[in-house]
C-alpha cells in the first residue's frame, strides 16, 4: 500500500495548510509528518524546502513536486492521482 509523506516543519505556515487540505480529503489518505526539525539529515535535506510531499510504496520513496497552495479538495486529489499517488479512492 502506498503512504504520502509529508515532510514539514512546526511554525510553517505552508506546511500546516499542505497537511490540512491532504488530511480533509476523504476518503482518508495514508499520510506520515516527519518534521524535519527532528532529524540532522532531514533538516539537511529539506530545510529550506518544505513542505515536500513524497509517497512510499514497496519500500522505495519519491518525491512529488511542489504542491500549489491553491490546491484542494477534488483538484488536490487528481493532482495526487495525475503524480502517482494510487491510495485508495484516488
Amino acid at each position: 500500500m502506498a503512504e504520502l509523506i509529508l515532510y514539514t516543519r512546526h511554525d510553517c505556515c505552508l506546511c500546516q495548510g499542505l497537511e490540512e487540505r491532504l488530511r480533509a480529503l476523504q476518503p482518508a489518505l495514508p499520510l506520515q509528518c516527519l518534521d524535519v526539525d527532528g532529524d540532522p539529515a532531514l533538516k539537511a535535506r529539506y530545510d529550506l524546502t518544505v513542505p515536500v510531499l513524497a509517497i512510499e510504496q514497496d519500500g522505495t520513496r519519491r518525491e512529488l513536486p511542489r504542491v500549489s497552495p491553491r490546491l484542494a479538495g477534488p483538484r488536490l486529489r487528481t493532482w495526487l492521482q495525475e503524480n502517482g499517488f494510487p491510495g485508495p479512492g484516488v
